[in-house]
């Protein structure tokens, strides 16, 4: 009888452990399993049957970000959950058919999975998206994978008579990532062709709408890494009303006749990173706009285009505030402008405490320019008030500049000085000819540590009469 119970209980623990195997086994394959849960209700559902693979596991605590200039990490099998929008939600692929539902739909079914989670756009496929909003907050984190390429409808008569401004919105998604080996192409020419534009005789001030390629709106800690990006019929990215923001080796390009294809907007943001990354454009290569505070810009190489820009500031009279802004190690390449401040006059606030430092200029027309008399038209009329613009700071600012204009323009408001601009280690020379243009100044005050070429003899020394009225309009 004993041995019997015996024989009995050692077969039991033999099943038992064939069962903990199987188990074993099963976690290192999430892929083999599915989710029992349907994608939310408001979302379209994929097409087919297929639903999102679910861990039988807790995903790892999150890995530590990858060096500057190191390509962005593919997805891993051990941790995250991977939704595979073609594998596990219909997606096609081809570059014609429709895959927004697809790509939305794994976004959503993704934002309500706990820790952290991969939405896959695999290489080797083109997926055709129309305009949409990734919408947070999610359960965990989101990674938006792009391997192949998102394109969006070259036609603007595709899009929504009611909704031209944007094509690729993450709204209140904290904590995205957005990376990969990919493509990101707006197909933006037939926008820039629209006769309402500028450059085709339409009105700078009419309605044109057209679409930024990627916004992120109120969405804080986000990281965009590895991409390539172009064509956006418009800014190619815009953060507003972010907290830290993280951007690394993106490649962003359009023609450089393409209008206002800002390369990198950043707007009421503030906690930026900006690094190792090209724009190639037909506008700013990074704009900063109003309410932007403690924005990092780093090994950066610009042009053609029109520089990297402060502004426009106070447009329409508007209260604009821009503070800690460095741009260190950066190269600006047969530009319009190299770093520039802009504002409009009539404006109130303030733009302090910028540094440009080591910045190569390559024949750039106006390689160092404050302009406070910013207009796009010639009825602009001088105004009493204007952007305070203090304490600004050039160093190591060298290269060539296109003999077309000065290569130092300070063109401050007659109300509203600028002061405490400082010039260190800055040498200007011409692109062709030997002939050296002097630099212009208009109510300007600041100084140079050392010797400057040109040398920017029109700088006032000291401050303004009315330092204590001008200094009571900083923001911070």
């Amino acid at each position: 009888m004993e041995a019997r119970t015996a024989i009995a209980l050692l077969l039991a623990l033999v099943v038992a452990a064939s069962f903990l195997c199987d188990g074993v086994h099963s976690r290192h394959h999430h892929h083999s399993k599915r989710h029992s849960a349907r994608p939310p209700s408001h979302a379209p559902g994929p097409s087919g049957p297929r639903r999102a693979p679910s861990p039988s596991h807790s995903s790892p605590s999150a890995p530590p970000p990858p060096m500057p200039g190191a390509p962005a990490p593919a997805p891993s099998d051990d941790g995250d959950s991977v939704y595979d929008v073609i594998k596990d939600f219909g997606a096609v692929g081809d570059g014609v058919t429709d895959d927004t539902d697809a790509i939305k739909t794994a976004w959503d079914t993704a934002c309500q999975e706990d820790g952290e989670s991969v939405v896959l756009a695999a290489a080797g496929h083109s997926f055709l998206v129309h305009t949409t909003t990734f919408t947070g907050p999610c359960q965990g984190s989101v990674t938006l994978q792009i391997d192949g390429a998102i394109v969006a409808p070259s036609e603007p008569t595709a899009w929504p008579a009611n909704s031209k401004r944007n094509w690729l919105v993450f709204y209140k998604a904290d904590g995205t990532s957005l990376r990969g080996s990919g493509l990101i192409d707006g197909k933006g020419q037939k926008w820039w062709d629209l006769p309402c534009k500028p450059h085709k005789g339409g009105s700078t001030h009419g309605p044109c709408d057209s679409p930024v390629a990627l916004r992120f709106f109120m969405s804080n800690n986000v990281t965009v890494q590895g991409l390539k990006v172009q064509n956006s019929p418009e800014f190619h990215f815009r953060f507003d009303s972010c907290r830290g923001v993280r951007v690394d080796s993106l490649s962003i390009s359009s023609p450089a006749l393409s209008p206002n294809t800002d390369g990198i907007h950043v707007e009421n943001t503030q906690d930026v990173l900006i690094t190792n990354t090209v724009v190639s454009n037909g506008d700013d290569c990074v704009s900063i706009g109003a309410g932007t505070l403690n924005v990092h810009i780093e090994n950066v190489t610009c042009g053609p285009g029109h520089g990297i820009s402060i502004g426009s500031l106070g447009k329409q009279g508007s209260r604009a505030c821009v503070a800690n802004i460095t741009v260190r190690n950066a190269v600006i390449r047969h530009s319009d402008n190299g770093v520039r401040i802009k504002t409009w006059q009539g404006g109130s606030g303030s733009v302090s405490a910028v540094t440009f430092e080591n910045v190569r200029m390559d024949a750039v027309r106006n390689p160092i320019i404050i302009d406070q008399y910013y207009c796009l038209t010639k009825s602009c009329e001088n105004a009493t008030t204007a952007v305070f613009v203090s304490d600004i700071t050039y160093a190591g600012i060298r290269g060539t500049y296109d003999v077309r204009g000065p290569p130092i323009h300070f063109g401050c408001s007659d109300a509203v000085p600028c002061t405490n601009i400082t010039l260190s280690g800055v040498e200007l020379l011409p692109a062709s000819g030997d002939t050296v243009d002097s630099p212009f100044c208009w109510n300007v005050y600041g100084n140079t540590t050392t010797p400057i070429v040109p040398p920017v003899a029109c700088l006032i020394e000291g401050v303004p009469k009315n330092v204590d009225e001008t200094s009571s309009l900083k923001c911070y």
